[in-house]
């Protein structure tokens, strides 16, 4: 259950060090949902950079200059954010911070020799709240992402009792072509509903007045027991994924394949002779080769035609789309017209312009560890106001869960009578009343202490919050 703070406070402030990948993201998404952010950072290209398009305080500096903190005015912060590129820096300034009296400390560590509740130094010990693994939580989620049924994407929401459903419509899908108020009349057997749809690299939320193209990445929500009738629907094959080939064996291959253990047929395909022998010794339950994954005869020499999901996982975002795109036409011209269609590949891409890109090519779903890291964090920062549920991977959007607070503009007219301004920005996706979550249609009206969950574009969360807060 969320909280019920009326207004964030305008005084609330974050310290963010470091301005590289992650810092730069969540700086941008702080600032737009109406934090007061300063941020420290040696770089003064990239403070020069930033300075024309973000409102924030920058200090050029290093994190560890105690004089660049009293500049930032630490005893006055409410949250630190320490992901600069170092890890032992990120660790030691959550120490500085908690002399400040910074209440909340978050850091960045590659390691994970750190902050677990056996490792010789946790993080009450470092006087962090919360640990940032970005490779281990990458890895998570691709795992994650493969034992889901069919290779699609699907997230549990409002408690468990409702999903969400991210699937390609193929050209002979039964979905296809159709507008979505036809879909609505034709197939009410169940409640569902059409959330989001990714076209090329444009997310929409859409109306009763889209169509569903084939090749469209579609996200839909039903409630947990309708989902196989959904996926029937769909034309989406329900079975496991269990023969996984890995482009790259740096740290998050590695880790997927240590994640999967004995029960999926693992395959790394990695580049470096060197660290291709080092994955031999390491790695017991998955099989190491040496090739290039950008090469057609190394994906078929390695067995590409048997594989259920494909995923780059190598540190060149290029490397990893193209070979997804390769991989995918491979995989699906195989067998010919007889080939499996449902083959999945999944892509790790390092630069967030990419990622739509990636998932409308050849990938069915991408990731980025920036994204992961900072959704984290910002759960965590947003705690006990605005939960974000999840990001949808290949979308520009997040689901989001928030209460409704009395007298908000959300709770005075029904869903069909918004103002036109929030259309296509916020999609309402259901409430929960009467002791269970209810998928939102047109008439539905949300009451005052109601818990929604909200579909919106990822920098439109303010705007979510313009419409349940007071």
């Amino acid at each position: 259950m969320l909280g019920r703070k009326k207004k964030r406070s305008l005084n609330e402030k974050i310290l963010i060090l470091g301005l590289g990948g992650v810092g730069s993201y969540l700086a941008k998404r702080l600032v737009h949902e109406g934090y007061a952010v300063t941020a420290i950072e040696p770089d003064i290209g990239l403070i020069r950079h930033l300075d024309g398009h973000l409102d924030a305080r920058l200090i050029q500096g290093s994190a560890m200059d105690i004089n660049c903190w009293r500049e930032a005015n630490a005893k006055s912060i409410d949250v630190l954010i320490a992901v600069t590129n170092n890890d032992a820096v990120n660790m030691l300034t959550a120490m500085i911070a908690d002399r400040f009296g910074i209440a909340r400390k978050v850091a960045r560590v590659r390691s994970t020799d750190f902050g677990n509740p056996d490792s010789v130094l946790k993080a009450d010990d470092l006087k962090i709240d919360l640990i940032i693994h970005p490779e281990e939580l990458a890895a998570q989620e691709i795992v994650r992402l493969v034992e889901r049924t069919a290779g699609n994407e699907i997230i549990d929401i409002a408690d468990g009792q409702t999903q969400v459903m991210a699937t390609r419509i193929l050209n002979d899908s039964p979905l296809a072509n159709q507008k979505l108020k036809t879909l609505s009349q034709t197939h009410n057997s169940f409640p569902f509903r059409v959330v989001a749809i990714a076209r090329g690299i444009t997310t929409i939320l859409p109306g009763g007045d889209h169509e569903i193209l084939p090749q469209d990445q579609v996200l839909f929500m039903a409630r947990n027991r309708d989902l196989p009738k959904l996926m029937a629907l769909a034309g989406v094959k329900q079975e496991r994924r269990h023969r996984v080939m890995i482009l790259g064996g740096g740290l998050v291959g590695c880790r997927v394949a240590e994640l999967m253990g004995k029960d999926v047929q693992v395959k790394i395909l990695e580049k470096e002779e060197s660290r291709a022998a080092e994955l031999c010794h390491r790695l017991d339950h998955a099989e190491v080769l040496h090739g290039d994954g950008s090469d057609v005869e190394a994906l078929n020499l390695a067995g590409l035609s048997d594989m259920d999901t494909f995923i780059t996982a190598t540190g060149e975002n290029e490397t990893n789309i193209m070979s997804c795109m390769l991989a995918k036409h491979l995989m699906d011209t195989s067998n010919g017209e007889n080939g499996d269609k449902n083959r999945k590949t999944i892509s790790l891409v390092s630069k967030e312009e990419y990622l739509v890109l990636a998932a409308t090519s050849g990938s069915d779903i991408a990731l980025n560890k920036k994204i992961l890291a900072a959704n984290e964090i910002l759960k965590f920062i947003r705690r006990g106001e605005l939960l974000s549920v999840a990001h949808l991977h290949g979308f520009d959007a997040e689901v989001v869960e928030i209460l409704a607070a009395p007298g908000s503009p959300i709770t005075r007219i029904p869903l069909s009578r918004l103002d036109p301004f929030f259309y296509g920005k916020i999609l309402i996706g259901g409430v929960y009343r009467d002791e269970r979550w209810n998928i939102a249609v047109g008439d539905t009206r949300i009451l005052p202490e109601e818990r929604v969950i909200v579909f919106c574009k990822s920098m439109h969360l303010k705007d979510v919050q313009k419409l349940f807060l007071v």
